[in-house]
């Protein structure tokens, strides 16, 4: 093998590389494709128990195509990043619709399906169609950074080009599946974010990072700026017989197709909402403890107010978008990151 940091790699691999994670056995291109989007911005121990539900619920990308979208959403509630799993929905789609059920093998056709971008091809490609193509997971883009010394931040056009350029450059033409696992893994347990196993990297001698003694300036950091903060209240309407209304989401914007406690412009609308949209009688309310729930772009104080009904109307279907949930039997449907949070707290109130 010519490029000898192909070669270091693959040696380290051979002994030391993970090889029996979920998504290495029976590989297949559904199942390197569903592990790629979850990994996304998420660590393997996180997403090892939902890879393992969701493939026991959607074995092939015939069934994940023809599922109910609330329960696609069900199974990935938890892992955050939601557009992933309706992505995920509506190229599985496309992929029974329009490619008879087989996965595309080429990076170009697999990057007109929503939701994979080129990493995500080349994985596929590599891992499971046998092809040659390149990737650029955060994990790569620390090795390769730091073995550069590509400094900026990978967000960056100039800087991102030139990792592409390397990673293209040291993919190698024999063993493609293997070097692509390989390059990952070390990423992910050796070159990490802090603390770097230096000593115990095969690519240690050819590191300019680790020559400069500098490993952690690499890759460049995202420029911070301060978040916004917005606020909202959630009304959380109790029945009597102690389920909590929930409504389902727009199909876009935040928590997307998922289902969340109605928002209110202000705290002190509870008791009118239900009144007027739900026909039903307060007999009760009672503001709880706000908290923060932080997105990638802005901060979001919730404030929840409880709102117990002494009699509920028949106003509360609106075409399938609002729904009793019942905690002692909870329908499959996905929920958004608080409200499930705040469904596990409310079990206590009396």
């Amino acid at each position: 093998m010519s490029d000898r940091f192909a070669a270091r790699l693959l040696a380290w691999y051979d002994g030391h590389g993970r090889k029996h994670l979920p998504w290495q056995q029976g590989i297949t291109p559904y199942r390197v494709w569903v592990s790629e989007i979850m990994l996304q911005q998420t660590q393997v121990s996180t997403v090892i128990p939902y890879f393992e539900r969701f493939m026991a619920a959607f074995p092939d990308v015939q069934a994940l195509a023809a599922a109910d979208s609330d329960d696609v959403l069900h199974h990935w509630t938890g892992l955050g990043y939601y557009a992933r799993a309706r992505n995920l929905h509506r190229a599985a789609q496309a992929v029974v619709a329009e490619h008879g059920g087989q996965f595309p093998e080429t990076v170009a056709e697999l990057e007109s399906l929503p939701g994979i971008g080129r990493s995500t091809a080349g994985a596929v490609v590599s891992i499971a169609c046998g092809g040659r193509a390149p990737i650029l997971d955060g994990n790569v883009k620390r090795v390769l950074a730091r073995y550069h010394a590509v400094s900026g931040w990978p967000g960056r056009s100039a800087v991102l080009k030139a990792l592409w350029e390397h990673a293209e450059t040291h993919t190698p033409e024999e063993r493609v599946a293997d070097y692509t696992q390989a390059i990952m893994d070390l990423g992910a347990t050796v070159c990490t974010r802090s603390r770097p196993a230096c000593d115990g990297c095969p690519l240690a001698g050819g590191c300019r990072a680790r020559a400069d003694g500098n490993p952690a300036d690499y890759p460049g950091r995202k420029p911070r700026r301060q978040l916004p903060q917005r606020q909202t209240a959630f009304l959380l309407a109790r029945h009597p017989d102690g389920a909590w209304l929930l409504e389902k989401r727009p199909p876009s914007g935040i928590w997307g197709g998922l289902w969340c406690f109605p928002e209110l412009a202000a705290a002190g609308d509870a008791d009118g909402w239900c009144r007027e949209r739900l026909r039903a009688e307060p007999a009760g309310s009672e503001e709880l403890a706000s908290f923060r729930h932080t997105f990638s772009h802005y901060h979001l104080d919730i404030t929840p107010v409880v709102v117990r009904l002494a009699r509920v109307g028949e106003a509360v279907e609106e075409d399938g978008r609002r729904v009793w949930y019942d905690p002692v039997s909870p329908p499959r449907v996905g929920l958004a990151a608080p409200v499930a949070r705040l469904l596990d707290t409310l079990t206590t109130l009396p």
